[in-house]
């Protein structure tokens, strides 16, 4: 394990807000409804990004509009790169959200962990997510899920301890690995391990379910303070 002095954390939430700038609020006008839903949205994650932040002292980057407007969890010319509403924009409309929302806030991250691996330290890169209890028919049985490519051989075993740290903690968690999508499937983190060797990045995708900050906010702080406090355990071998 790295020491604390060549270690670092960037934190990122691609999908923390529904929020659509009003010039294209007219794409969801009768359907407002989902951008409330999980298909607009990761509710919980900012808050846990905030929290991380506060503990770890790691910077924050968070995308600045809803995942309907332009995914910035897909690489550009993925078929879900623009949802339903946004897919019907003239090109030239869709390569200024690119411009405006999708690589501003991917090439802040690519470029905080490249001044990091700059001065050979190993990054965490931690893009933060939540997901749906129930998903057509499928009832997702997990509280937390753990996406990483299993054979970068740094993702695998720092997600084996925290995972250890985590149960430690919270020993009536279900946490499961590359649940309830594959850490190698199409998203930023599979990206940017295109382009830094493993031997100084780590991208994990840490998954939440959202059960906990819809229905149970007491659980939800609970559930946070032990994510935040397992990680830093990892870390620095403390609580």
């Amino acid at each position: 394990m790295p020491s604390e002095r060549n270690f670092s954390v960037v934190l990122s939430c691609e999908h923390a807000t529904n929020f659509v700038p009003a010039a294209y609020r007219h794409l969801f006008a009768g359907r407002e409804a989902v951008l409330s839903s999980h298909r607009g949205w990761d509710p919980g994650t900012l808050e846990l990004g905030r929290a991380f932040t506060c503990k770890l002292q790691a910077p924050l980057f968070v995308a600045p509009v809803s995942r309907l407007l332009v995914e910035v969890n897909r690489s550009v010319g993925h078929r879900r790169l623009f949802s339903e509403f946004s897919s019907g924009l003239a090109p030239a409309e869709q390569k200024r959200l690119l411009s405006q929302y999708y690589f501003p806030h991917r090439n802040a991250v690519e470029a905080a962990i490249r001044a990091e691996v700059a001065k050979k330290k190993q990054v965490l890169h931690l893009s933060l997510h939540s997901f749906t209890p129930v998903l057509g028919e499928d009832h997702r049985r997990a509280d937390v899920g753990l996406l990483y490519d299993p054979k970068r051989i740094g993702e695998r075993e720092f997600s084996s301890r925290w995972i250890s740290a985590l149960r430690d903690l919270r020993s009536e968690l279900i946490i499961r690995r590359n649940y309830p999508y594959l850490g190698t499937a199409d998203g930023f983190t599979t990206y940017l391990r295109r382009h830094f060797p493993q031997q100084f990045y780590w991208g994990i995708e840490l998954e939440l379910n959202q059960r906990f900050w819809l229905n149970h906010r007491s659980q939800y702080k609970s559930l946070v303070q032990a994510l935040t406090n397992s990680l830093a355990n990892c870390i620095w071998n403390r609580i």
